[in-house]
């Protein structure tokens, strides 16, 4: 199962790519972690796609708190002869966790 739930804040205001199949919108959220007494954050890419893509660039920007619930994809890249890795969540579902100022 590939299931992945994650709250964030959002690091930058959304980035709409349009495709053929409807909108691509691109994001990062960061979470804070505490493991024992010591802090740090984590920066996870999310990607959403058409009206969820659409509704999460209308209505959440920058430093405000979403919940997303998605899967985790990875892949990679050839740049400048090296191979670069990535993992994303696909966001599924989101939930609104403050409103927007």
């Amino acid at each position: 199962m590939n299931n992945v739930t994650i709250l964030g804040r959002l690091t930058r205001d959304f980035t709409n790519i349009a495709t053929q199949s409807g909108g691509l919108t691109k994001n990062t959220i960061a979470i804070n972690e505490n493991y024992k007494g010591k802090e740090s954050t984590q920066f996870i890419n999310i990607t959403a796609f058409g009206k969820t893509g659409d509704t999460l660039a209308k209505y959440v920007s920058k430093g405000q708190r979403v919940a997303v619930q998605g899967r985790l994809q990875s892949g990679s890249y050839e740049k400048d002869g090296r191979t670069v890795y990535t993992t994303e969540v696909i966001v599924d579902t989101f939930t609104f966790v403050e409103p927007k100022a």
